[in-house]
């Protein structure tokens, strides 16, 4: 399978993440760039550019746009996603990490496991509606899924 080697995300209209926020989109983004699988399928009977790719995410117009370049910075394609499947499980993202951070400076190991459980089964549903999302679009595996769930959280409430 090809492989994204860059990504960027825009920000730019958005506040300043919180330092646990920024700290998830870091690991994310290293984690992402160590290790992943994204491939485009033909579609419509066009060629698929070849990767590796430059990823650049951004929301516009309420809608999630993925930006794909080839290495060279030829562009590859672009497509948009509602944001609509992705904002109940969003917020739940957000809710569970916030409790999970409060939890790790005051509750014992057990409760903190407890959370960090839910946190990571909220985080799997989260990957779960982006693979569905991108079918016919993109091809990415459970990993990948996962850490480009992460950058969307960011991208979705800024922090």
């Amino acid at each position: 399978m090809t492989r994204i080697v860059h990504i960027e995300i825009d920000d730019r209209n958005l506040p300043p993440p919180t330092p646990e926020i920024d700290q998830e989109r870091k690991v994310a983004m290293f984690d992402l760039l160590e290790n992943n699988s994204f491939t485009m399928p033909a579609r419509d009977g066009r060629e698929v550019p070849a990767g590796p790719y430059k990823l650049a995410l951004s929301i516009r117009e309420r809608r999630l746009v993925f930006d794909i370049k080839q290495e060279n910075d030829e562009p590859a394609t672009e497509f948009h996603l509602s944001l609509g499947p992705f904002r109940q499980v969003v917020k739940d993202y957000f809710q569970i990490c916030e409790s999970y951070f409060d939890a790790v400076k005051t509750l014992p190991p057990s409760q903190i496991e407890t959370i960090d459980m839910a946190r990571r089964g909220i985080h799997n549903e989260g990957a779960r509606v982006l693979k569905e999302r991108l079918e016919g679009k993109a091809e990415v595996d459970n990993d990948t899924s996962r850490r480009l769930f992460t950058l969307i959280c960011v991208l979705h409430f800024g922090g």
